[in-house]
């Protein structure tokens, strides 16, 4: 997709035309649509690369680059040949100014080492691709962090052909284990004894090993960590680095017990109502996490566990926090959207400073409650109606089969809130998921007419 809007000229460099900004995505994600719009009230133009298939012809029509985000550096080849100039003579420095990328933007995982090789090919500003590729692993981010004295829980990992009784002597319980790369919880289980460990593997394997997840080519998949459970509650800073330093845009408590087996994420409220004194030292342990990983610029979201012992890094990504969740989110005086705000940020413009609204805000995640076929909801009226609700988006397609945590990758939609405070916005986001009724079928079983085996 090129979005160019130009009337106010906002975006525009020294030159005629507007700065270029490179969005990297999945071809299924939901944040693309979020950025074209900020692009297009900005007067920037923004061109996005995804994993859609290369031998198609522009099947979503928004005309983005194929990449194959499991192969980084290529993908930054093709991105540097797309953006050059190719032109010779007099015309190459015109050619290659009319192409020039100003920033690229990685959304979600998978993208983000893709991101630090490309910036670094077309020699703008970005995150050293050795640091993203610590923080694509889970594995090598725990070393990291754990060699420069940061918080973490103790962990190992192994591969999934060692035999399991040797693994399971290493084990203190409760544990968790979980993939090293897969994100939003998918695969991450707890286990309190020997057989619940057992039972995790087990699934994890067959998780590792699906169509749905081969056909990612992601690495490490014959390798599971185990990590020691951490109690505590759980919260997600969103921040932005700039000129290496960590600006916290908002902190997030998640008011749900997060205490496993599965740990499928819902509500996410700021501002967060933990002491001052516990989020000082999130904010604190944050800045040393992402000193240590080597992170230099850009948007970041991390994860933490806070307990008595202070907070804990469950994981951070040099991205912007998922889904449709940064809808939660509002800056400035004219409340700009975070999409806007790191493009302006990413551009140099003016705003890119502005705080987070006063408001308190919220999002529910809204759960899978069971594998199935999604045949639809009900009771959506009635829960716009509760007072705080802002929006509902359902994003689960009807009739499709979704699977629920830890298998699940994603969630049936999103619910927004606001209000004065923390409190009632969490209180708005159960009511209206409470309202809604969403219905399903089983999805039964088919024989392949190759292998005769049954597929579920």
């Amino acid at each position: 997709m090129t979005i160019l809007i130009n009337s106010n000229n906002t975006g525009r460099g020294n030159g005629t035309r507007p700065k270029r900004v490179l969005i990297l995505a999945s071809k299924l994600g939901y944040q693309t649509r979020g950025f074209a719009e900020a692009a297009e009230k900005l007067g920037v133009e923004v061109r996005f690369g995804t994993d859609r298939c290369h031998q198609l012809e522009n099947p979503w029509g928004d005309d983005a680059l194929a990449l194959h985000f499991e192969n980084p550096q290529d993908a930054a080849l093709e991105i540097a040949g797309a953006f050059s100039g190719g032109a010779a003579g007099k015309n190459a420095t015109d050619a290659a100014r009319e192409k020039a990328i100003a920033a690229v933007i990685a959304l979600g995982d998978r993208p983000t080492v893709t991101s630090a090789y490309a910036a670094e090919a077309l020699g703008i500003a970005g995150n050293s691709p050795a640091a993203a590729e610590i923080c694509r692993s889970k594995l090598r981010q725990r070393k990291t962090l754990r060699a420069a004295g940061v918080r973490v829980p103790d962990f190992f990992s192994f591969e999934v052909s060692d035999r399991l009784a040797d693994v399971v002597a290493r084990v203190k319980f409760p544990c968790v284990v979980k993939p090293l790369s897969l994100s939003a919880s998918q695969g991450v289980i707890r286990a309190n004894n020997a057989d619940e460990f057992a039972e995790a593997v087990r699934r994890i394997r067959l998780l590792m090993e699906s169509p749905e997840i081969q056909v990612l080519r992601e690495p490490g998949t014959d390798r599971l960590l185990v990590e020691s459970y951490v109690a505590g509650r759980e919260v997600a800073v969103e921040g932005l680095i700039v000129g290496g330093r960590l600006r916290v845009l908002a902190i997030f408590d998640k008011p749900d017990a997060l205490e496993g087996p599965y740990f499928e994420e819902t509500i996410y409220v700021t501002p967060s109502r933990l002491p001052a004194e516990m989020q000082e030292a999130i904010e604190e342990c944050a800045g040393n996490a992402i000193r240590a990983l080597g992170l230099t610029t850009g948007p970041v979201h991390a994860e933490f566990r806070a307990n008595e012992s202070g907070p804990w890094v469950l994981e951070i990504a040099p991205r912007p926090i998922g889904g449709l969740c940064s809808r939660a989110l509002r800056f400035g005086v004219d409340r700009i959207s975070l999409e806007e705000l790191l493009l302006r940020d990413a551009l140099g413009m003016p705003g890119g400073d502005a705080e987070r609204e006063k408001a308190a805000s919220g999002v529910m995640m809204i759960p899978v409650p069971r594998s199935g076929i999604f045949d639809g909801v009900e009771g959506i009226e009635a829960a716009e109606s509760v007072p705080g609700v802002t929006e509902i988006q359902i994003t689960a397609r009807l009739y499709d089969y979704v699977a629920a945590w830890p298998e699940g990758p994603s969630y049936l939609g999103f619910i927004f809130a606001r209000a004065d405070s923390a409190e009632e916005v969490e209180k708005a986001l159960r009511e209206a998921h409470g309202r809604m009724n969403f219905r399903f079928s089983p999805r039964f079983p088919v024989e392949h007419p190759a292998t005769g085996k049954l597929a579920r």
